[in-house]
């Protein structure tokens, strides 16, 4: 029992408390005027890439497919919301509860398309579900690069084709203008509330895993004929988890977009490299632990920030640290090593 209640007292602490310590730690440093102008623009997308990696690691770690798309989502996220926010500009309304409802529209449109996209993609596996995901983000990125929508007093106006296709009049005005995206977002973002959607995020996920339906998910990923046989619906579940995963991912576009002034759809922040990019923060951190993918994510967003001065060893430094990461996540020695001190560090304070 005792053993019990300490092994709970350890996840809690790891799962929240290390993140609100940092988070106090970081408003101290910030009231004492001691973070640089680079670090302070940082804190954001520390939170925004957090999320992502263990929205992503729900599906790699969690339901056991490879996803190469989540960068889609995080798009659809984005631009939803963006939209959202663009249209209830100049409003009565707060600017919180503006930025909840982008929150909220953001959130379902992601989920939407997950659960769209979901359907034909979990009846593949491997190689071929990873190639539609990651073909999924790039026509998502493409369409709304030749997106025009507008807006004036007879309603909204859409072309695919250009900006004179969409005929707007009097007093109207852009929402979305193609390649140039959307200009004028508000900028609701900050580290507050960064925090809270990660751990928001992080508590959702952590229930879903320990729930019933998370149990059974991870039972179908270990042995799906197993699971069948006992009246598991292995492709339900598994749809459930790929349109939860696309939902969180885009939280982190809602978070993303209203940190801006402006947004596009770039290949550098929706293309298959920001896609590759949250994958090595799950494999780095270690498949299925969410902690890991926090670290993971923090550490190589910090990393090439911090060693830019020095210019003729900043990729190596980077390929030091992330085949450390690596070993420190999965070699069976390190692992061993780290439970160990852990569970020493937790016994002293239980008995204290």
């Amino acid at each position: 029992m005792k053993n019990v209640q300490m092994k709970k007292i350890k996840d809690i602490f790891l799962n929240y408390g290390v993140i609100l310590i940092v988070y106090f730690v970081v408003q101290l440093f910030l009231k004492s005027g001691s973070v640089s102008s680079l670090m302070k623009g940082l804190l954001v997308p520390l939170c925004i890439y957090s999320i992502l990696a263990i929205s992503l690691n729900l599906v790699v770690g969690i339901s056991g497919e490879l996803s190469l798309g989540h960068a889609g989502f995080m798009c659809v996220g984005a631009f939803f919301s963006a939209s959202c926010s663009m249209l209830l500009k100049g409003s009565s309304l707060p600017p919180m509860l503006i930025f909840f409802i982008a929150l909220c529209i953001g959130a379902i449109s992601a989920g939407f398309f997950g659960f769209l996209i979901g359907i034909p993609v979990l009846r593949l596996k491997g190689d071929y579900l990873a190639i539609v995901t990651l073909a999924f983000g790039e026509i998502i990125k493409n369409i709304i690069n030749a997106l025009y929508f507008g807006v004036d007093k007879n309603g909204w106006h859409f072309s695919l084709k250009d900006g004179t296709a969409v005929a707007l009049g009097e007093g109207g005005k852009w929402i979305i203008k193609g390649a140039q995206g959307i200009t004028g977002t508000p900028k609701y973002s900050n580290f507050t509330v960064g925090i809270i959607l990660l751990l928001l995020s992080m508590l959702f996920i952590q229930h879903f895993i320990h729930s019933r339906t998370g149990r059974a998910v991870m039972a179908i990923r270990d042995n799906r004929i197993a699971a069948e046989s006992i009246a598991l619906p292995a492709s339900k579940l598994k749809l459930l988890c790929f349109t939860i995963s696309a939902a969180i991912a885009g939280i982190a576009g809602v978070l993303y977009a209203h940190n801006l002034s402006s947004l596009q759809a770039l290949p550098k922040n929706f293309g298959y490299n920001q896609s590759i990019m949250i994958l090595v923060f799950v494999v780095l951190g270690g498949i299925g632990n969410m902690r890991g993918s926090i670290l993971a994510a923090v550490v190589l967003t910090l990393l090439p920030e911090l060693l830019r001065s020095l210019n003729d060893y900043r990729m190596l430094i980077y390929a030091v640290v992330l085949i450390v990461m690596m070993l420190f996540t999965s070699a069976p020695g390190f692992i061993a090593f780290r439970e160990n001190i852990l569970h020493r560090l937790f016994r002293k304070e239980v008995n204290a």
